[in-house]
């Protein structure tokens, strides 16, 4: 579908004024981030960034702060009921959408009953498909009934996806609202170039007095590593991330940069499609994973700032299982090879998520580290719009991915939420993101049994097992965890990034 141009595209001139103006006039902070932006609709995006630029218009009930706290929104409270199946939210009063609206316990009831409808067929989905009803008690009290216990429910509900979108928006906007956000957050909506930059700008009748402190945020993707340092060293930019890990000790030395290091729950991976040959193979899957050096890995392409994977999911989730490292034997790699019945090696394709320099590192470090033990592969770096086509459009009978290097950040801060999308059978394509197409009857169990318990000793057990039976399988190939590094301008002061990649900036001011 072709969209008007004109409702998010610059005029030439006014671009070239944007460029013009130093990044710190009227406190425009302008933040340089790695990718493009797929979707202004948090509920249809698949990324974690285009989810932390809508929180610039765009509020949910309960959030997490910048280390992962739950905390309180538009919801002032909520109760659950004995058998997990209801919870009962009070919301703030006196708060409007940005287009007049007012929120209220109605709006939550359209956003919740458009999220959980799989007629909608939106990518976050699988947050809100254990919601049976959303009521109205009164304007500021909301009954929301279960199918089933879910103990994550409010976690799910802090998601940076689960927003409050105006229902006047919604249904003036319909499947566009993509490209037309109206949220009840501190910045409104101005434009969208889609391979440029979103701007937004302050905005005036936001309920908490005082805020926001910038009178404008221009996000601009720019995927090359060194492009982005090169814009704060100039005074382009703000705010960068993430910084070239190799550039890091370069830019401590400049007086007027800050340069922050911060935990991360973001796990690198490769998946492996299970369904497919060579990839059906356990032997072949083993193999792969004995010929990658993950210590070398985290030195050539992320200079340090990473730590080899130890599981599946990052040991600082909640009930993650942490395993014996995985040794690097290409010796042991091309015996299983030999095994599997391919002596001289294979071809294979090799995708990844993102375009950046250091995921063109990861990309060519694997290429060498396989054409070792006799596995050849073409390698391409997928943009954003690649990305959503290939990967995240595509049926398994459909799908062309094979090898699959990406990323993933349970922004939940639960080990449902880095579990359930990558691994569970409801969870391939186009549903959510099990790339690898693994399906795996048992697991499926216990993630769901997981979610049905309060009990945590239970709930331990159930991920445990989950955990183990996929180590054993190995449809990815853990790689590493990595290390956050950004940079700023000593002039911006309370934006952060979130451990979960997300990004803090309700304080945010310049100075």
């Amino acid at each position: 579908m072709t969209y008007p141009t004109r409702k998010w595209l610059l005029t030439a001139g006014l671009l070239g004024s944007i460029a013009a103006v130093p990044a710190w006039a009227a406190k425009d902070a302008v933040i340089a981030v790695a990718s493009n932006f797929t979707t202004l609709d948090p509920y249809n995006a698949n990324d974690t960034l285009s989810q932390a630029v809508a929180k610039s218009f765009y509020q949910g009930l309960f959030s997490f702060d910048k280390s992962m706290k739950l905390t309180n929104v538009l919801a002032e409270s909520y109760q659950a009921s004995d058998d997990g199946l209801t919870y009962t939210i009070k919301l703030r009063s006196g708060v409007k959408f940005q287009d007049g609206t007012d929120f209220n316990a109605e709006a939550v009831k359209v956003n919740l009953d458009r999220a959980s409808n799989p007629d909608n067929h939106l990518k976050r989905y699988n947050l809100f498909k254990y919601v049976a009803t959303t009521e109205v008690v009164d304007p500021t009290t909301v009954k929301i009934t279960l199918k089933q216990p879910f103990s994550a429910f409010i976690n799910n509900l802090a998601h940076p996806a689960a927003v409050m979108i105006s229902p006047t928006a919604l249904k003036k906007y319909g499947k566009d609202i993509g490209f037309h956000p109206v949220g009840t957050g501190p910045y409104k909506f101005v434009t969208w170039n889609q391979t440029d930059f979103v701007k937004v700008e302050k905005w005036e009748g936001y309920w908490k007095s005082g805020y926001p402190k910038l009178d404008s945020i221009t996000w601009r993707p720019v995927v090359d590593n060194n492009t982005r340092a090169a814009m704060l060293q100039t005074g382009e930019a703000n705010f960068a991330f993430p910084i070239p890990f190799e550039q890091a000790k370069v830019l401590e030395k400049n007086s007027k940069l800050n340069v922050v290091t911060s935990p991360s729950i973001m796990q690198r991976y490769i998946s492996l499609n299970v369904t497919q040959k060579p990839f059906d193979n356990a032997k072949v899957r083993e193999a792969i994973n004995y010929a990658i050096n993950r210590q070398a890995l985290a030195k050539v392409a992320f200079a340090g700032y990473a730590t080899p994977a130890t599981g599946i999911v990052p040991p600082s989730i909640d009930f993650a299982q942490t395993y014996p490292p995985i040794a690097y034997n290409p010796a042991k790699a091309r015996e299983l090879l030999k095994e599997a019945g391919y002596p001289n090696g294979f071809e294979a394709t090799l995708w990844s998520s993102h375009n950046h320099s250091t995921a063109q590192k990861v990309l060519q470090f694997t290429q060498q580290q396989l054409a070792q033990v006799g596995i050849k592969l073409k390698v391409t770096a997928m943009d954003a719009g690649q990305r959503a086509a290939e990967v995240e459009s595509k049926a398994q009978k459909e799908s062309g991915v094979r090898m699959f290097y990406t990323g993933w950040s349970a922004s939940t801060g639960e080990a449902d939420w880095a579990l359930t999308p990558l691994f569970a059978t409801a969870s391939w394509p186009p549903t959510i993101f099990n790339t690898a197409f693994y399906s795996n009857e048992q697991v499926d169990k216990d993630l769901a049994d997981a979610l049905k318990t309060t009990d945590r000793e239970r709930k331990a057990s159930l991920y445990k097992d989950a955990q183990d039976r996929i180590w054993k399988d190995q449809p990815w190939v853990p790689l590493v965890v990595e290390k956050l590094v950004s940079a700023n301008t000593k002039n911006l002061t309370g934006f952060d990034v979130m451990p979960d990649t997300s990004f803090s900036f309700d304080d945010a001011d310049l100075k």
